[in-house]
């Protein structure tokens, strides 16, 4: 018990001497340089209050009220910068890999509320009918409206099986809705879908299909491995699908815009506050080439980052045409860097701007042919990605009825190839 003693008294008279230290560098910098002494002193001074009076002494360690003011002091910053503790940290590590356990929903704050980007394709939030844009007012009952995203996001994942209820607004309706949802485990495949359409929606030419549903770690090796597939088959075209797809890492989308681009082609570039966080990134030079197949691209508002990123290329290099809505306009760059304890800072340190400059944070990318899609549409498209092997008719049926704009992407693509055809003939001409 001495022992004990002893050692909270040196521990109390090792806090007030830097305390006290603070407090000279405060007074020896003057009253009018934010030199950081004087705040410090003052937050050192509130931390020894709460630990000497504050009613509930469980509450009270060093390591709760750190951890809660470095929270509070990112969520200040904005939606996307954000202190994670070590187990926060290992989940952001897992969903890079493609796995976490939760509902399969990606959250942001806009406007001041939680937003859905977008529900992840064969989740229980996807297959519960929620859409992109869907406000999320309550979770259990608990208001959001002052909720910081980290402490949401620890509240939407969980053990599988658990049962959460989201208070959903959809404000193309004005509908409120409350959503029963069972936790599941999440093993999200980045690349889906790929094939050559049904001849009866290409015509006379072999149009691809892929699906990108987010950008991890073995998202362009997935991507190459498909296109190789539609190459042998005789792929004339492609649609690429990154509607609702809510981005990733930064190093996959520009592996991605490298399949679809010559090597060494910047694809975005960042600006921040210091030298460091002024940089250009370009498709790899060893990156493989491929003939320059006619490419469109389909996006919506669930459309984020990476996803933002591969189309503002596509669109400012002229290498594929943009069908479909204005994306989400989540376009600055967050840098993690994990502190000592295992836990780590997630710092927003720039933004993004395609090649032609243009911003991408709260702008989004328009696309070059605009189809709005029903929430209706939505729902029917949703429901039927997450049934597995649908039948090759029932799919076709979809597209043509509930997806206009996947039919106007693919007659985007047979336009550019019957003019290619036409004007071969002339260009050869000219030549001889």
């Amino acid at each position: 018990m001495k022992r004990r003693l002893l050692i909270s008294s040196f521990a109390c008279l090792l806090f007030v001497n830097v305390l006290l230290g603070f407090r000279f560098y405060a007074q020896a910098a003057g009253p009018e340089e934010d030199t950081g002494y004087a705040q410090i002193s003052v937050f050192a001074r509130a931390v020894q209050l709460i630990r000497q009076d504050y009613v509930d002494s469980k509450k009270t360690s060093y390591h709760d009220l750190i951890y809660a003011a470095m929270k509070g002091m990112l969520a200040s910053l904005d939606p996307h910068s954000q202190f994670m503790d070590p187990a926060d940290f290992k989940d952001m590590q897992d969903d890079t890999r493609s796995r976490f356990n939760g509902l399969g929903i990606e959250v942001s704050v806009k406007g001041g509320l939680l937003t859905v980007i977008t529900p992840m394709e064969d989740t229980p939030a996807a297959k519960a009918g929620i859409l992109s844009g869907d406000q999320i007012l309550r979770i259990n009952g608990n208001s959001t409206e002052k909720m910081e995203l980290q402490d949401a996001v620890n509240v939407l994942r969980g053990s599988p099986g658990q049962k959460v209820t989201l208070t959903i607004l959809r404000p193309s309706t004005k509908e409120v809705k409350d959503y029963a949802l069972d936790r599941a485990e999440i093993k999200v495949q980045s690349v889906k879908g790929a094939k050559l359409l049904d001849p009866e929606l290409g015509g006379a030419f072999k149009i691809g299909y892929i699906r990108l549903v987010q950008f991890n770690e073995p998202t362009a090796d997935e991507l190459e491995k498909a296109l190789d597939e539609l190459q042998k088959q005789g792929m004339q075209a492609l649609v690429l699908d990154v509607r609702n797809n809510p981005g990733g890492l930064l190093n996959s989308a520009v592996d991605v815009c490298a399949q679809f681009l010559p090597p060494n082609t910047t694809v975005v570039s960042t600006q921040g506050r210091v030298a460091s966080q002024q940089n250009d990134y370009a498709t790899s030079s060893s990156s493989k080439q491929r003939p320059r197949f006619p490419l469109a691209v389909l996006i919506n508002q669930g459309s984020a980052s990476g996803a933002e990123i591969v189309a503002g290329a596509m669109k400012d290099l002229k290498r594929g045409i943009l069908v479909g809505e204005t994306t989400f306009g989540k376009g600055s760059v967050q840098n993690v860097m994990q502190l000592p304890d295992g836990s780590a800072l997630r710092l927003t340190t720039a933004k993004y701007y395609t090649p032609s400059k243009q911003v991408i944070h709260a702008q989004g990318v328009a696309p070059n042919i605009t189809v709005p899609l029903t929430s209706e549409q939505e729902r029917a498209l949703f429901t039927a990605r997450s049934t597995d092997n649908p039948k090759p008719e029932d799919e076709k049926v979809l597209i043509k009825t509930k997806d206009p704009q996947m039919m106007r992407a693919i007659d985007a693509l047979k336009g550019v190839m019957i003019y290619a055809q036409q004007t071969a003939p002339q260009i050869d001409a000219v030549k001889k």
